[in-house]
């Protein structure tokens, strides 16, 4: 008790290091990149330097992205900051080509990715959700329960960390997950993949499949120029 034990206290504990939660930056936009910039001192173009890093070029670390000073570069690395792109956990491949990744999830419960090849179509379905709320009675996903909405950063991994990621030609959002039930995140993403400073794609090589959240369903349509698949069920 009292002051006289604070300076063993200080030497036990000097050695300690808090690990930073990492923050990715893939999964921002430009409005967001500019704040990550004025938040380490950068300038406003630096957003621009950065989207296209990430999403043009493609880069793994920030250390890759050499328009920008080393002491920029330093500062988003002590901010916290990291590119945020993750490997795949697994994979199996079928006969006809089709790859099956299995992904970082949420909530314990990790996600899939599929690559489906087509004479010159190569089509990913990505997941939205770790499990699914909705429950219905054709989807075994639903039967696994709900474990988390992933963030857009998530999504965006599993474009553009599988290895068919620069010959894709298609996006389907129809993996894990009811899109329209992680809306915010999935718009995120659709933005990402459509904008110019993005990675450009056309919205028409975007679908969103979901059972018909109809508010949901209405954003998505006020939003954005991607084609929408409804299941039909029961």
């Amino acid at each position: 008790k009292g002051t006289q034990n604070l300076p063993v206290f200080m030497y036990l504990c000097k050695d300690i290091r808090i690990d930073m939660e990492k923050k990715p930056l893939i999964g921002k936009n430009l409005e967001e990149l500019r704040a990550v910039a004025a938040e380490c001192g950068m300038p406003p173009f630096a957003a621009k330097q950065m989207a296209r890093w990430l999403y043009e070029k493609r880069v793994t670390d920030i250390d890759a992205m050499t328009d920008l000073s080393k002491v920029a570069r330093q500062r988003l690395a002590e901010a916290g900051y990291e590119v945020g792109r993750e490997a795949p956990l697994a994979m199996a491949r079928s006969v006809d080509g089709t790859a099956k990744y299995l992904f970082t999830g949420v909530g314990g419960r990790d996600v899939e990715a599929v690559c489906i090849p087509d004479k010159e179509r190569v089509t990913i379905c990505v997941s939205s959700q770790a499990g699914c709320r909705m429950n219905c009675s054709f989807c075994m996903t639903g039967k696994q329960g709900f474990h988390g909405s992933l963030t857009p950063a998530a999504i965006l991994n599993q474009v553009l960390s599988v290895p068919e990621s620069a010959d894709l030609t298609n996006i389907v959002f129809m993996g894990m997950g009811e899109p329209l039930d992680n809306l915010d995140a999935v718009l995120r993403a659709v933005e990402i993949l459509t904008a110019k400073w993005g990675l450009a794609w056309s919205p028409k090589r975007i679908t969103v499949s979901s059972i018909g959240k109809i508010r949901e369903l209405r954003r998505l349509l006020d939003e954005t120029k991607v084609h929408v698949a409804i299941s039909i069920h029961s």
